[in-house]
């Protein structure tokens, strides 16, 4: 575990933070989401007793001011989709743990990024100001550590427990705050004297293990001297490949916002090619002044991995949503292809070359283009080679999206 820094971001009150977003009228006051039952709970609320999975009719008599909400799915999953491109434009290594929260190792980026409280406190900042929404982050060395930390910090909180201080930062909580330690675990564990972290820690693991069980006994004592040797897991294939640009509202018209999405798209097809991947379908995803956001999709006839095409197709979604840019106002552009494929499964394509009649001439073939753009940046590097309509702005920051999390992949929405 020696130089391993991690951290544990965890939204706020997920579904209600976004509820109160969307809606102004809900700002500040108590928000429930789920009549049933109790899906979410803002900080509002939860001051009255009203927690997550608790009945509705015992919420609403535990606070009858409150405002209760039907959950909107959709708006949570795209906010979590926002919220998951910042982390991984953050560091490589992201391990989402369900909607709302997930693990980023920041080990190696000190150098490049600072210390890892400078990166949580700007991991804050991007999402407050970029998706709208509060965020709680803790560190430390270990993946337990990191997610304790988080919780203790709760609500808007940030708090990063340096190297050699673990110990006395465990040590005072509640045994409550191990994994897997609920009501009844510590109804077991009080009867043996123990209340705090630092009770499990002084006992022998021998003397847990009788009591507890094997398994169970040798993991609440390892969890108490901060033993947990899990690395943070980015291992499943993506399903889909993407990358956005966001800026102020007002400060792009149409042929910027074209401009950008050529960027954007560049990078996305670049992406598929070094991974050897091809897709089919090409999503538009934007956000507005307000908020609020829209998709745009298209699937195409066959699977492909050049420029010209998504970016083609990208144009066109473009279009079709430029009406309602318009009148909200737009501060992000992001493109996400999806259906991937290796890129086996591609059937090129007759002609090889691409005949242009107007101008009386042939023009090379597309995908012999990307090939050979993508050779001269793997050799001179990314920015070595830039698009004409690009020369002369600063870089574009281009994070990948993530994959989709499913709507019903739901934690306590702290």
């Amino acid at each position: 575990m020696s130089g391993r820094r991690i951290l544990h971001a965890d939204l706020d009150a997920f579904y209600a933070s976004v509820e109160q977003r969307d809606n102004p009228r809900l700002r500040s006051r108590p928000v429930i989401v789920g009549a049933g039952v109790v899906l979410a709970a803002s900080y509002e609320a939860r001051r009255f007793g009203v927690r997550t999975a608790m009945g509705g009719r015992q919420a609403q008599a535990l606070c009858p001011a409150a405002v209760v909400v039907p959950p909107r799915m959709t708006a949570y999953s795209e906010a979590s989709q926002a919220v998951m491109d910042i982390f991984r434009d953050t560091s490589p290594e992201v391990e989402p743990l369900s909607i709302d929260e997930a693990f980023i190792d920041v080990s190696g980026l000190r150098r490049v990024a600072g210390p890892d409280t400078a990166i949580a406190r700007r991991l804050q900042q991007r999402v407050a100001t970029e998706v709208g929404l509060p965020l709680s982050v803790g560190g430390g060395s270990t993946k337990f550590l990191a997610k304790v930390a988080s919780g203790v910090s709760k609500p808007k909180g940030l708090l990063v427990v340096p190297d050699g201080g673990e110990l006395d930062f465990l040590r005072p909580l509640p045994v409550g705050r191990l994994w897997g330690v609920g009501p009844k675990a510590q109804e077991r564990l009080a009867a043996l004297g123990i209340h705090t972290v630092a009770d499990v820690a002084d006992v022998d693991r021998a003397h847990l293990e009788r009591h507890l069980g094997k398994a169970w006994g040798h993991h609440i004592w390892a969890l108490a001297h901060n033993l947990d040797p899990r690395p943070v897991e980015t291992g499943r294939r993506r399903r889909s490949v993407g990358s956005q640009h966001s800026f102020r509202a007002g400060t792009v018209d149409r042929a910027g916002a074209e401009e950008i999405l050529l960027g954007v798209v560049d990078r996305v097809t670049s992406r598929l090619r070094k991974g050897e991947r091809v897709a089919r379908t090409v999503v538009l995803r934007l956000r507005f002044a307000d908020f609020t956001g829209a998709t745009r999709s298209r699937t195409l006839p066959e699977a492909t991995d050049t420029t010209a095409v998504v970016l083609a197709t990208a144009r066109d979604l473009l279009a079709e949503a430029w009406p309602l840019i318009e009148q909200r106002g737009l501060t992000k552009v992001g493109v996400a292809v999806m259906n991937l494929d290796t890129d086996g499964a591609l059937q090129l394509s007759l002609p090889f070359a691409v005949p242009t009649a107007a101008r009386g001439r042939t023009e090379q073939n597309p995908v012999q283009l990307d090939a050979a753009v993508d050779q001269i940046r793997q050799r001179f590097g990314s920015g070595s080679l830039v698009r004409t309509t690009l020369v002369g702005q600063e870089p574009i920051e281009m994070p990948l999206l993530p994959d989709p999390v499913p709507a019903d992949a739901t934690s306590d929405r702290g």
